[in-house]
């Protein structure tokens, strides 16, 4: 395996010189630069990235903590993450972490000395763990309510999201609304229940208990939940599961239950994620920009690697938009040709006016 060595004696450099090409550094004539990276090129020699971090004190790696990895959401929101990190030179190093602060505290300690900052999704974030994150290293929470924290964090404008496509399913005509509620003490979950019941009492409408049914985010917790509300005496007429995955497991209950969407329940759902546009009937959802969120954490993170004494803390919001389909009986576009790809975000339905005055992203420190 070629060294640094031989490669210095191949460029005829000396092994400092070839120690400032790999790292970055501008003081190296563009040709010396050439005839290094081509003597490396030949002798198929890499730079050590563990030796490289102990003379720069980078890693030039990013962590990321998220509370599970399965499902199109996380998918997505991965990929954001992972291509602005490429494009500034960074890779990242994923964990999932779900089990309570023991668990995170040990995948934070895990990654110490391993990377540079760590992009944290944690529904139930809490003082004490912040308090244990080692004092230098930049952290930047995603979806989670950091405030009275000195760390930056990018969260979701649920609660007007939420405000907004119920909102609409009044527009429509409903009165009974239920919801299918995230997972319990999830950040986001808590927020898109308080749109909702804001949105329901906007309309002079009271919430009920018996129509908010337990669902956990996930495609079975849905299918459950949307069974227990066909079981209740009197029907909902519409349905807001708060999120995708949940709002397709109801559609598959409904469907075995020979309950026409949307002439017979109307349905909605929330993230926007790819598969929703291809649902039958195709699903109405609130878009969140799933892979631009991901970036945006990353540049925040960046930032705060960077220019660690001029970064200001800051908290950040995403701005969502309603997307209208078939799900919820509105007229719509149809489905876009699969030529463009399940992947883009592609506006597939019509924008809505906000309910709410404030949906327009916003940037600001804690």
């Amino acid at each position: 395996m070629a060294t640094i060595k031989d490669v210095a004696r191949e460029a005829s450099v000396s092994i400092a010189t070839v120690s400032r090409v790999f790292n970055g550094v501008d003081a190296v004539r563009d040709e010396t630069a050439r005839r290094v990276r081509a003597a490396a090129a030949l002798l198929r020699y890499a730079p050590h990235r563990g030796a490289r971090s102990l003379i720069t004190s980078r890693t030039n790696t990013l962590g990321v903590l998220l509370p599970d990895l399965y499902g199109e959401f996380f998918s997505e929101l991965l990929r954001g993450i992972d291509l602005a990190a490429r494009r500034s030179g960074y890779h990242i190093l994923v964990s999932r972490s779900c089990e309570g602060r023991s668990e995170l505290e040990e995948a934070m300690r895990a990654m110490r000395g391993r990377v540079d900052g760590v992009l944290l999704m944690s529904p139930d974030i809490d003082a004490e763990s912040l308090l244990n994150f080692p004092l230098n290293l930049p952290v930047v929470l995603l979806c989670s309510d950091s405030k009275g924290h000195t760390v930056d964090s990018v969260i979701i404008e649920n609660c007007n999201g939420a405000r907004e496509i119920v909102g609409h399913l009044v527009s429509l005509g409903h009165r009974r609304i239920a919801i299918i509620k995230g997972a319990i003490g999830n950040y986001d979950a808590a927020e898109r229940l308080r749109g909702y019941r804001m949105a329901l009492r906007e309309a002079g409408i009271a919430p009920e208990r018996a129509l908010e049914i337990y669902g956990g985010f996930t495609e079975a917790g849905g299918y459950a939940a949307a069974g227990t509300l066909l079981a209740l005496p009197r029907r909902p007429t519409a349905i807001f599961a708060a999120n995708d995955s949940m709002a397709i497991g109801a559609l598959s209950a409904l469907r075995e239950s020979r309950v026409r969407v949307p002439e017979d329940m109307a349905i909605a759902g929330f993230d926007d994620i790819p598969l929703a546009r291809y649902m039958d009937p195709p699903l109405s959802s609130v878009r969140v920009p799933i892979s631009d969120l991901g970036a945006r954490a990353v540049g925040i993170l960046l930032h705060g690697i960077t220019h660690k004494n001029e970064h200001k803390r800051r908290r950040e919001r995403v701005s969502t938009e309603l997307v209208v389909r078939r799900s919820c009986g509105a007229p719509c576009a149809e489905r876009p040709p699969p030529s463009r790809g399940a992947g883009k975000a592609v506006s597939s339905g019509r924008r809505r006016p906000s309910i709410g005055e404030n949906n327009a992203t916003t940037t600001g420190e804690t």
